[in-house]
């Protein structure tokens, strides 16, 4: 398979996991294709990206880079750890 090829496929696979997983989500949805795209896929990109950088900011903190702060509603607050002189390298 030539890497075209192969980009495709991922590409076609990455939008069927993102229609599944909405669907997991929302068993009784049903829309147009039009809808779908307008809707399903973005927000279901939003919460996989979400995670993502949830993830990401996790190993800034670990590496101890960024600092989090619990807001009193306990939501985080991410910022540069200036405690660390090499936590942008």
């Amino acid at each position: 398979m030539s890497p075209r090829q192969n980009q495709k496929q991922n590409d076609w696979r990455e939008v069927e996991h993102a229609v599944l997983a909405y669907l997991a989500q929302h068993p009784d949805a049903a829309d147009t294709l039009e809808g779908i795209v307008s809707w399903w896929l973005p927000q279901q990109r939003y919460e996989t990206e979400r995670r993502r950088i949830e993830s990401a900011l996790g190993h800034l903190v670990d590496r101890g880079q960024l600092r989090r702060d619990r807001l009193p509603g306990g939501a985080a607050l991410y910022a540069l750890n200036r405690a660390d002189p090499s936590s942008l390298h």
